[in-house]
Formats: structure tokens, C-alpha cells, sequence
């Protein structure tokens, strides 16, 4: 699934290609790329036929597109979007021919680029909701705060994650404490960090955690430059482009091969029904709590 980098490239994609312009007409290919719309299809087209998107912004793994009236006043609402598993949000010339797996288009009142959303498992999905001025929408509002945003709190966090009483890795892919962190970047921010995912929150040093958050931010930033990490050729920003981070994880993935730091054969455990690498000799996995 697309983590914070991923989703980012694609917002800054539609930051430069799609706001400021004015949706002419509306196509839904499937419906369960409308299934979170509650009020049906024909009301999704309708809800933004004519409108205008004039920015875009994400929040975690989100995205929206909020909308203005053809007078120019704020319409309080805006498209959302999950990318789910496989979704792609695409910029196409008009004439470029249909992907196979096309779940909706947006055509522009200026004739350009479409819009094209594309989704071979179909577990992402478009909605329009209501978003007054500035406001988060509601589908996006139990998101945290990305470690990211210069409005996240390091004291506030480090609280936060002590008082869960769980391993830190688990900690950190709850979207309700820190937004946008999936598995990849987990496994790479705990190795710069030199924690076990295993390790108990409630056990961390408040150093321990700045350490953590420091990876975090690190290790998404570095992702970002590289246009984030794409193992096939599902996850791709607006253009089409795959990411290149893949090419710089530490752990992720790497069972077997010598730790960037110590040389240490990376370990592969199961976790959550996935996968956790880390570093034997970094990383030494906690002592099991006493009953």
C-alpha cells in the first residue's frame, strides 16, 4: 500500500497539473471506485460537474481536492481519495488510450490533461464530502498529524506513544498517533534507530523516541526525493513515474544481506500477518515481560 512519500508525490502532481481548473464532465467506470459515496454515482457526478478544485492536500494516506462554485466562492466541499492497495491518480492527454483497469475521468473545461483514476484491486475509492473553509473532511479527521507537518509535536507524541503500552512498531503504524507511516518506512525509521519493533512503548526514553521521530522524518524525507518506493509498477505519481527509494532501504526487504551498519545478516519475522526486517546486532529484540 502507498505510504506518506508515495501519496505526497501524487498530492504535488495534482497541486501542478489539476487546481485551478474546472471540471467539464464526470465518468464513473466502476462503482465501487464511488462506493464511499454514500448518495450514489449520478449525485458524485453531479456533486462536481461544473466546480473547481483549487488545491490539494493530504493528510496520512489521504488526499482531497477541495472546490469552488463557477463564481469563484468556496463550495465548503471536497473531492477525497484513497489509493487503497493499487489506485492511481493519472494525468493523461485526451487521445492517450484507456488503462485497462480506468475507474473514473475528469475532463477540464480548458480541453487539457484528464484526470484519470485507476485501480486494479479496487480497494481504493473517491468520495465527495463536506469541507468548510479550510477544514480537514470528516472521512479524514481520525488521521494524526504526519510527522511532517511543522505543526507535530514532539512532547505530545512522545507522551502519546508511552502511555499505549505496545511495541513500538505497532505504535507506530496507528494512523490515529502518527499519520502516514506504513510498514516500509517503519521497519527503516526503527533500524535508524536502533530500537526492535517488539520493543515495549511504555519503555522508551523520551531520547529514544526523539532518536525514533528523528528516523521517522528522516527516512520519509529522504523517500520523497527519490520519489518514494516502488516495487512494481502500481505505485506511480501523476506521470506515471516510479519512485527510487527501493534502491536505498536498509532492511526492508533485505533478508539475509550484510546491515549497511554492522554487517550483521538481515532477519525477516513475521508481524501482523507481514513481514518485519531488522538487524540482529542493531536491533536486539527485547526481553519478554515477567508476567
Amino acid at each position: 500500500m502507498p505510504e506518506l512519500p508515495e501519496v505526497e508525490v501524487v498530492r504535488r502532481g495534482l497541486e501542478r497539473w489539476v487546481a485551478g481548473r474546472t471540471i467539464a464532465e464526470v465518468e464513473v467506470h466502476h462503482p465501487r471506485a464511488v462506493r464511499r459515496h454514500l448518495e450514489g454515482a449520478e449525485h458524485f457526478v453531479a456533486a462536481l460537474t461544473g466546480r473547481t478544485l483549487t488545491a490539494a492536500h493530504r493528510r496520512g494516506k489521504y488526499l482531497w481536492l477541495p472546490m469552488a462554485e463557477a463564481d469563484g466562492a468556496p463550495a465548503d466541499r471536497a473531492l477525497v481519495a484513497h489509493l487503497g492497495m493499487s489506485g492511481q491518480l493519472l494525468v493523461e492527454k485526451p487521445d492517450e488510450p484507456d488503462e485497462v483497469h480506468l475507474r473514473a475521468r475528469f475532463r477540464f473545461t480548458d480541453g487539457g490533461r484528464e484526470l484519470r483514476f485507476v485501480d486494479q484491486r479496487t480497494f481504493g475509492g473517491l468520495a465527495v464530502e463536506d469541507a468548510p473553509g479550510d477544514d480537514v473532511p470528516p472521512r479524514v479527521a481520525h488521521i494524526a498529524m504526519d510527522p511532517l507537518d511543522p505543526g507535530f509535536d514532539l512532547e505530545a507524541f512522545s507522551a502519546a506513544l508511552r502511555r499505549r503500552r505496545t511495541e513500538v512498531k505497532r505504535a507506530l503504524l496507528d494512523q490515529t498517533l502518527i499519520g502516514g507511516v506504513g510498514n516500509i518506512y517503519a521497519d527503516e525509521s526503527l533500524w535508524r534507530a536502533r530500537l526492535h519493533g517488539a520493543r515495549p512503548t511504555d519503555k522508551l526514553t523520551r531520547a529514544q523516541v526523539a532518536d525514533l521521530l528523528e528516523g521517522v522524518r528522516d527516512v520519509l524525507g529522504e523517500s520523497l526525493e527519490q520519489g518514494g518506493t516502488s516495487f512494481d509498477s502500481l505505485y506511480v505519481d501523476v506521470n506515471g513515474q516510479s519512485g527510487y527509494f527501493s534502491r536505498h532501504l536498509a532492511v526492508y526487504g533485505q533478508q539475509d544481506r550484510p546491515c549497511p551498519r554492522c554487517g550483521t545478516p538481515i532477519r525477516r519475522e513475521s508481524f501482523m500477518n507481514r513481514s518485519s526486517y531488522s538487524c540482529p546486532q542493531c536491533q536486539p529484540r527485547p526481553r519478554a515481560r515477567r508476567s
